[in-house]
C-alpha cells in the first residue's frame, strides 16, 4: 500500500524556521508531490509542488522567498523548508502525491488532483 508519512511540525515563534519531512512507500520517481495546508475555518491550499525531472513548479504566492520544496528521490521524502514563519502560516500541513491526475499546470495546486495523502502535521507561529 501506499503511504506517506510527515513530519517536523510543531511550534515556533513569529520570524522562526521549521522543516516537514514526508517520507513516502512505493517508487515516485516520477509523480507530482505537494504540500497543502488547512488552517482553522479556512479551505484546503496548495502551499508547494514539485514535479520529478522538473523541480519545483509551484508556490502559493504569500510563501514565495520564504518556503523551500525538495525531494530526496534517494531517500523517496519529500521537504518542505519553511523560514521567516509568520503566524497566517498556522495549519495543518499534508504532503500528497498525485499519479496520473496532473494534465494542466492548473492542477498543480488543485488537492482533488491528488490520490495519496498523508496524515498531516501541525504547524503553529506564535506572533
Amino acid at each position: 500500500a501506499v503511504r506517506l508519512i510527515e513530519s517536523g511540525g510543531g511550534a515556533v515563534q513569529a520570524g522562526g524556521s521549521l522543516r516537514l519531512s514526508c517520507k513516502a512507500s512505493g517508487d515516485f520517481a516520477k509523480v507530482c508531490m505537494g504540500w497543502f495546508r488547512q488552517a482553522p475555518g479556512k479551505q484546503q491550499e496548495g502551499v508547494a509542488v514539485i514535479y520529478s525531472g522538473t523541480g519545483p513548479v509551484y508556490y502559493v504566492g504569500s510563501v514565495k522567498g520564504r518556503f523551500t520544496i525538495s525531494h530526496d528521490y534517494a531517500k523517496n521524502t519529500l521537504f518542505l523548508q519553511m523560514n521567516s514563519l509568520k503566524p497566517e502560516d498556522t495549519a495543518i500541513y499534508y504532503c500528497a502525491a498525485s499519479v496520473g491526475r496532473i494534465r494542466y499546470s492548473s492542477d498543480y495546486s488543485d488537492p482533488e488532483k491528488y490520490n495519496y495523502w498523508g496524515q498531516g502535521t501541525q504547524v503553529t507561529v506564535s506572533s
